[in-house]
């Protein structure tokens, strides 16, 4: 009996991690009214942009309703405003899009939607509702902070896209008012947030560097899809640069 109250005694208590504290449903629904509110008022600058694009009424506000994503928007009516070739300008808004389905993989697990579900939750995946969604502490609180995101956003954008396409024509000249700068003022604010690393960072300027550079050389449209290049470029230097690094890591505890 001695010995095994000796080794009872020896035995330490299973530390469990403490729980992440929940978080309050009035914290997350202001959080997400703030995301929501203050994207949701730039579909003035897309309507009143689109319009000014030559697109219809009918035209801008279907874009809004089934596309939905704000810089594939803008990406479109930029380049046939530029006269780009629309299947240029579609390939453009394409790609800059399809970064929603990596989200979407992503919140898929977080959010735990039912399949009959999941179609109609991927319509409202985007930057916004991935980061308020993601910067939750619990599922609960994940989905809460996904619905009002995405439910704000989506009737807000919607219909400040209508009025601004309505009232574009009481604006006149569009172009007289320099709202061609609209769509990368609003698409540099959403995106300047965003760039937390270093790597993000020089991503960001490598694209805007590609940008630049082959604007004058190359059809509409077409250096927006040349600046994808640059993340995977970033990417590749950053690889080679942390195995270089390990390398001479190496090297050194095999001298010593």
């Amino acid at each position: 009996m001695s010995e095994q109250t000796e080794i009872r005694s020896t035995e330490r208590p299973v530390q469990l991690e403490p729980a992440a504290p929940a978080k309050p449903d009035s914290a997350v629904i202001r959080d997400a009214l703030g995301v929501g509110v203050a994207v949701g008022l730039s579909g003035f600058a897309f309507g009143v942009t689109s319009a000014g694009a030559g697109l219809s009424l009918l035209q801008t506000c279907a874009l809004s309703l089934l596309v939905f994503t704000g810089a594939s928007q803008f990406a479109l009516v930029g380049a046939l405003a530029a006269g780009g070739n629309p299947l240029t300008a579609a390939a453009g808004a394409f790609f800059l899009g399809a970064r929603n389905a990596f989200y979407g993989l992503r919140l898929s697990a977080v959010l735990g939607y039912r399949a009959t579900v999941k179609p109609l939750a991927a319509h409202w995946v985007i930057d916004e509702t991935t980061a308020v969604t993601l910067a939750q502490p619990d599922r609960r609180s994940a989905r809460l902070g996904f619905t009002v995101t995405g439910l704000t956003l989506y009737a807000l954008w919607n219909l400040t896209t209508f009025v601004g396409a309505l009232g574009a024509g009481a604006l006149g000249d569009t172009d007289a008012w320099g709202l061609d700068a609209a769509s990368p003022a609003v698409f540099l604010a959403l995106l300047a947030p965003m760039l937390r690393t270093a790597v993000e960072r020089v991503a960001a300027g490598l694209a805007v560097v590609l940008v630049m550079v082959t604007l004058p050389l190359l059809p509409t449209g077409v250096p927006v899809l040349l600046s994808a290049l640059a993340a995977p470029a970033v990417l590749v230097a950053q690889g080679r640069r942390e195995r270089a690094t390990k390398n001479r890591t190496a090297t050194g505890e095999d001298r010593s």
